[in-house]
């Protein structure tokens, strides 16, 4: 642990980020350059670790926190705890990386009974004060003490009823005063202790409190959503507090150097007059648009939006700034980089590559890989016609389409993760308990709130399309329903969103695929240009490979040939050829199925125009085409009661003494991919003929085509070349039928072990190998991935696994595998083609590793292609900066 655990704001700096936290960076660097910063200190994330081991404080710290506090009363001119002249602070968290609003904060720390007297006769406005103390009470009573602030929010409630009062600021002091004694009662009911006064202890209460929001369920689920370390920790930031709340001379807000939505390049932000920050984030009062601003005080608008710019330059990135006018004087509380949308995040990276700011090295590693995502998300179809029912702000880009819910627990129910029902969540307003179910659904709605509140921030971070400030709705969370003029919404009833407009729409509406022109394109052009690893993508069918095609796919990886048996059309058939009792009955089926699969490959091959195929032969056992054992043996049982002479029985247990036959154990291990070609080479044989076929007849007609025709679940080199050299002798059969030569190869997937271990044996005869990961992981870890969810999931919350190796590749183990078998392969031949087609090939630390052992291509989803592209690109960028140190 470093020496020194608490640092005046002054001592720190940009660079100390692990240390200090982002927050506390900022605050230290901004203080630095000369901004208006109100002075404080941080005491470090190494103390919240130990807090998280031990459930104490280190000791002596709070000695150091006296130390560091009476620094800051020299700077300020007040003194913590004074009656006369008090200084009061604000408690706020800050980890590394920014995390809005899952964590806790306190304001106006020091208030008791006596300073706030001192507050009064300084400020000479009891109502403000009296304010600034009911607003503390309410905040700590909920953060630390853990009475929920809804009690004391109900309190209000009713006394501004009583009173006739619409607004917080029409209850004048004398009721503020009696509320706040109200609240204080409440909480000593419910704890069993009278609300501290002593502003130390209360300081301390409010440091254990930040220490423990690191744990907090939203902050874990946050983590976990954004791949964060749950080992960081948070620092914690002591800032004397400015105010926003005395008076119309003072305001606070949040802003960003440029649009957080869209990238445009103005400032971009909203604000409240007479109010603290939190009534901003919060989200429970719907602010004003930066702009006005500059109508409303030119001199402090223009002294910020210098401000701005000092930044941006200063980061060199769009900059995310809190800020507080009290009595007319500027301060800035806090500045990050901005959270912003995908699009954005493009956009605001190539700009400041134009503006000369950034070098397209540095703008590529702006954007993370998967905010690209963003960038595809679905838009309304153009030229639809659709009823708006409302319209509020554009806080969250994209279309989306679902039934409103109205909690958030039951959005994380039916949605994302749970029955997989598209639904848009709707609140009155968010906060960050609300994460689940946001994360669940397909869009968020709020009545209040602005562009800069919690549903905001949270949507733009995650591309989730939302409209916030609707204030034309009413929300009804008990009634689970919102009202819009004389129409009722009830959960369950269908609506949209555009996100981009900030529309709610009546009922569903087409939604379509982006165009990836503009600024996209020109991003993801830098990243072809910088990147070595080809990108493939695992397409089935023409639409797929169209799709691909359009996302900047360079060939295909894997088409799975089985998928094409699923049709109306041919299940029957399937199931026929399977259920033959001699050879020649199932070549006739499949004579048949040959038209539909050479038809497929003809689709493929044309809309891949020159690019290369892969075609994976063959993977699953037969049974699966097949209806399942128990639905067959249930349906046999029924029959024996209710018909038990009629010919269905009989056929139904012919067909159940077949399914026994093929029925195994473990499946997975059994009869599938290579081991089925051998035992039944007509279903192969057939499916070469027409890959060949389609290949033959698109040749003749001046195609240039590429099959690779890729055999399955290879153990030993002997199943290669049995079923190779059949495979072989039908391919030189067709072309010499057709006439014509097309470039073909023959390869495998590695996908169990001892293939990896033994590579060098079967590349003698294989011209390419492509990584099967899913299956590759499974076989290393003996886990089933379609049963071990449950498993996976215990293992990661005990921290077993720090990762799912199901999603992102295991390079300890399996990647040592592919090394393996890339050192072996590649000396039998050096120029094999290398690639990964397995769920992994769209993972973007899994495509840095692939880059990093010298696979030639990643092969994904058609709509990761891009985030493929953009991963391989920033691995050639961190090779380079590794070369240079």
């Amino acid at each position: 642990m470093s020496q020194k655990r608490v640092w005046l704001f002054e001592e720190g700096n940009a660079g100390m980020r692990d240390l200090l936290g982002g927050k506390g960076a900022n605050l230290a660097e901004m203080t630095n350059i000369g901004l208006p910063v109100p002075p404080g200190f941080t005491i470090t994330t190494e103390v919240c670790n130990e807090y998280s081991k031990t459930n104490e404080l280190p000791h002596g710290l709070l000695d150091e926190v006296k130390a560091a506090m009476h620094d800051v009363e020299k700077k300020i001119g007040k003194k913590f705890g004074d009656a006369n002249n008090p200084l009061l602070v604000s408690v706020r968290s800050g980890a590394k990386f920014s995390m809005p609003g899952m964590m806790d904060t306190i304001l106006n720390l020091g208030l008791n009974d006596q300073t706030l007297e001192g507050m009064i006769k300084l400020t000479g406005d009891a109502r403000f004060v009296y304010d600034a103390y009911r607003r503390f009470v309410m905040m700590y009573g909920d953060v630390v003490l853990e009475v929920e602030k809804e009690r004391c929010e109900e309190l209000f409630t009713e006394m501004k009823k009583e009173l006739g009062a619409s607004q917080d600021t029409d209850v004048d002091a004398e009721h503020l005063k009696t509320l706040t004694a109200q609240f204080k009662a409440l909480i000593e009911e419910e704890t069993g202790h009278p609300f501290p006064s002593d502003p130390y202890e209360q300081l301390v209460g409010a440091i254990l409190a930040v220490f423990r929001s690191w744990n907090n369920p939203r902050a874990q689920v946050y983590r976990k959503k954004e791949k964060i370390s749950d080992d960081i920790g948070t620092a914690c930031n002591v800032q004397s507090m400015v105010f926003g709340n005395m008076g119309n001379d003072c305001g606070t807000g949040v802003a960003f150097t440029r649009n957080a939505a869209t990238g445009e390049a103005h400032v971009f932000g909203e604000y409240l007059m007479n109010a603290q920050g939190e009534d901003v984030v919060a989200g429970v009062r719907t602010p004003m648009p930066i702009a006005d601003l500059e109508r409303e005080n030119q001199a402090i608008y223009n002294q910020f939006a210098k401000i701005c710019g000092i930044l941006e330059d200063h980061y060199r990135d769009m900059m995310d700034i809190e800020f507080t006018i009290e009595k007319s004087t500027l301060f800035i509380l806090q500045c990050r980089a901005g959270k912003r949308t995908g699009p954005a995040a493009v956009r605001v990276a190539v700009d400041m590559v134009n503006e000369g700011r950034l070098s397209r090295d540095e703008a590529l590693m702006r954007v993370n890989a998967e905010m690209l995502d963003q960038c595809l998300h679905p838009v309304i179809k153009p030229g639809s016609k659709y009823t708006v029912l409302a319209k509020g702000l554009p806080a969250g880009p994209g279309a989306a389409t679902g039934i409103a819910v109205f909690d958030s627990q039951r959005a994380a129910d039916l949605g994302k993760g749970g029955e997989g029902k598209k639904v848009i969540l709707v609140r009155a307003d968010t906060s960050p308990d609300d994460l689940k179910g946001m994360l669940a659904a397909e869009g968020v709605l709020t009545e209040r709130g602005g562009m800069t509140s919690h549903a905001a921030l949270v949507a733009r971070g995650f591309g989730i399309p939302t409209v916030a400030g609707c204030s034309a709705i009413r929300v009804d969370g008990e009634k689970c329903q919102f009202v819009i003029g004389d129409r009722v919404v009830k959960e369950g009833d269908p609506i949209s969103l555009n996100g981009t407009l900030g529309e709610v729409i009546d009922g569903t509406v087409e939604v379509q695929d982006p165009e990836m022109t503009g600024e996209f394109g020109t991003f993801l052009q830098w990243a072809n240009e910088k990147r070595r690893l080809g990108v493939r993508a695992n397409a089935d069918t023409p639409e797929d490979a169209e799709i691909a095609l359009k996302f900047g796919a360079e060939g295909i990886g894997l088409c799975r040939t089985e998928h094409m048996f699923f049709g109306d059309e041919r299940r029957p058939l399937v199931q026929a050829m399977i259920l033959a009792e001699t050879e020649k009955e199932r070549r006739g089926y499949l004579a048949h199925l040959l038209e539909f699969q050479r038809s497929d490959f003809e689709g493929i091959f044309k809309a891949m125009v020159g690019k290369p195929v892969t075609v994976r032969l063959i993977d699953p056992p037969l049974h699966e085409f097949l209806p399942s054992m128990e639905d067959i043996q249930a349906s046999v049982m029924g029959l024996r009661l209710t018909n038990p002479n009629g010919s269905l029985l009989k056929e139904q247990e012919i067909l159940l003494s077949k399914v026994e036959v093929l029925h195994e154990v473990n499946p997975m291990l059994g009869m599938r991919g290579v081991r089925l070609s051998i035992m039944f080479p007509e279903i192969v044989e057939m499916q070469v003929t027409a890959i060949m076929e389609a290949a033959a007849n698109l040749a003749r007609q001046g195609y240039a085509v590429h099959p690779e025709i890729m055999i399955p679940l290879v153990s030993h080199v002997n199943e290669l070349t049995t079923i190779q050299t059949q495979l072989e002798k039908v391919v030189e059969d067709v072309l010499a039928k057709a006439g014509v030569r097309v470039d073909y190869k023959f390869g495998t997937m590695i996908e169990i072990p001892r293939a990896a271990l033994t590579a060098g044996e079967i590349a003698k005869h294989a011209e390419f190998f492509s990584f099967g990961t899913n299956d590759l992981t499974q076989t290393v870890y003996g886990i089933s991935r379609d049963d071990a969810g449950a498993i996976i999931d215990k293992y990661l919350e005990n921290k077993i696994f720090t990762v799912d190796p199901f999603q992102s590749i295991d390079q300890v183990g399996v990647g040592r595998l592919m090394q393996i078998c890339i050192e072996e392969a590649k000396k039998v031949r050096p120029d094999i083609k290398l690639g990964i087609c397995g769920e992994h090939g769209g993972d973007p630390e899994t495509i840095k590793f692939c880059d990093r052992i010298g696979l030639t291509y990643v092969s994904c989803s058609p709509y990761r292609v891009p985030i493929a592209r953009l991963a391989a690109a920033q691995a050639q960028v961190k090779l380079e900066d590794k070369s240079d140190k």
